[in-house]
């Protein structure tokens, strides 16, 4: 097929110039798919008649592959470029948690429990664990691996990583979660025939896994030639220096030259000795460049930070993380709570919404607009003004329902509480700088009288 230019791909989409795609014109969307720096899935108008009709000319430079049905089923790949800043990433780094298929009947189910149960709210989005990746350990018993899949497949609706190079024990757990669409892992040089061929028959991703990045490319073209087409590359390195350092070649290969055969989205393991060490790694992988990450620990202090920095390398660098402006309500307030105010920027508003509750003081909160910047940043930059609290604060009518007439600011811009005294005649009272202060503030020091 040929190189289609920005013309042509322009005659193809909605040409109702909407910004949706984050460009400004459907012309400059169009230029930067030709140029195979955006995918045409950016585009949430495009039809199906024109991604047909595009096919390998629109396709970005790594293939998007999809794991497990319905709600929770995972994406990976996808991704356009090397740099979060250059544009955005797209699709967030999986988090995988091993399950060993030689665990007793109790420990099983409790193992997959507390995987399901690591899920967590952060700045007003929910954040959790991805995958269930059940392992075949090896240990001569390959009849008893299809039973424990069936059985986690019946305890969790997180997709499953089938975590079993041995052909002879992966058919039948194939077999008896069909249609359910694992990740298989992996083929490898020993047994890449028989593993593209159960992908091929039962339509499920398949990794492949060599020891060179030489290997992995001519193995890829193997099992392409099987008929296993959606593909997640393990780079196969010992340790985290080799596999980072495959995981950037293959980053760079897929996108900068267009390599197809290495232009698939990536998996690899965390195994260090410790949890600690084994959160640092994995932390590494989700920063350069893995797609999905297989830990072994369960444990909420090591996931959570984990992915906590997965949410802010994959927010949109190109979207302000905001809030709706509004009155928002903390407990149940009434005419004697106090009064707060602060920026429409999300990390700031959950943080001040997240120590109010803490303090168990009922409250309300006057969230400003500034565009998604923080209480610091929104001062600098004029758009968290006197004026702008004051307009607020009064288009909420929030003043009229509570009988004191106080208003808290951040102390980080106490110079404003003169100039709204004096605008308002309300009586504006200095908050902590920190966030961390309110709950004793608001004990100790808040009184409506």
């Amino acid at each position: 097929m040929k190189k289609l230019t920005g013309i042509d791909i322009y005659k193809l989409l909605p040409k109702t110039n909407c910004g949706d795609c984050h460009f400004p014109t459907c012309m400059a969307f169009a230029m930067q798919v030709a140029a195979k720096k955006v995918a045409l899935e950016q585009c949430p108008h495009a039809s199906a008649e024109a991604k047909a009709a595009l096919g390998e000319a629109q396709a970005p430079p790594m293939r998007t592959v999809r794991i497990g049905t319905g709600e929770r089923e995972f994406v990976v790949g996808g991704e356009t470029v090397l740099f979060r800043h250059e544009e955005r990433f797209y699709h967030p780094t999986g988090i995988a948690i091993r399950v060993p298929d030689n665990l007793g009947e109790q420990e099983l189910a409790e193992r997959v429990e507390r995987i399901n149960q690591l899920r967590f709210v952060r700045v007003g989005q929910e954040i959790g664990v991805d995958l269930v990746a059940v392992e075949h350990r090896g240990d001569g018993n390959s009849s008893r691996y299809a039973g424990v899949v069936e059985r986690v497949r019946g305890r969790t609706k997180l997709p499953l990583v089938l975590l079993c190079p041995d052909p002879k024990a992966l058919a039948p757990a194939l077999e008896s979660i069909a249609g359910s669409r694992p990740l298989v892992w992996a083929a490898t040089p020993e047994n890449w025939e028989e593993m593209s061929s159960l992908a091929a028959r039962y339509k499920v991703p398949l990794a492949v896994r060599a020891p060179t990045l030489e290997g992995l490319v001519e193995l890829v073209e193997r099992v392409k030639g099987k008929g296993a087409e959606e593909l997640v590359l393990d780079p196969g390195g010992r340790g985290l220096l080799e596999n980072l350092t495959r995981l950037i070649l293959i980053r760079r290969l897929a996108l900068e030259k267009t390599f197809r055969p290495l232009g698939y989205p990536t998996l690899v393991f965390a195994e260090s000795n410790s949890p600690m060490e084994e959160a640092a790694e994995a932390t590494a992988y989700i920063c350069k460049y893995g797609g999905i990450v297989v830990i072994e620990g369960v444990e909420s202090w090591e996931i959570l930070p984990l992915l906590t920095v997965r949410q802010n390398i994959y927010t949109d660098p190109q979207v302000p993380n905001a809030i709706e402006a509004k009155l928002y309500e903390v407990g149940a307030p009434n005419e004697e709570s106090p009064v707060l105010v602060t920026t429409n920027f999300a990390l700031t508003y959950f943080t001040v919404e997240g120590e109010v509750e803490n303090s168990k003081v009922p409250a309300y909160i006057a969230v400003v607009n500034t565009e998604g910047l923080g209480v610091l940043n929104a001062y600098a930059d004029d758009k968290f003004t006197a004026e702008r609290i004051i307009k607020a604060v009064k288009d909420y009518g929030v003043m009229e329902r509570v009988r004191h007439k106080k208003l808290i600011i951040p102390g980080l811009v106490a110079v404003l509480k003169m100039e709204i005294q004096e605008e308002t005649g309300w009586e504006v009272i200095v908050g902590p700088e920190d966030a961390a202060g309110i709950p004793a503030f608001l004990r100790n020091e808040w009184s409506p009288n």
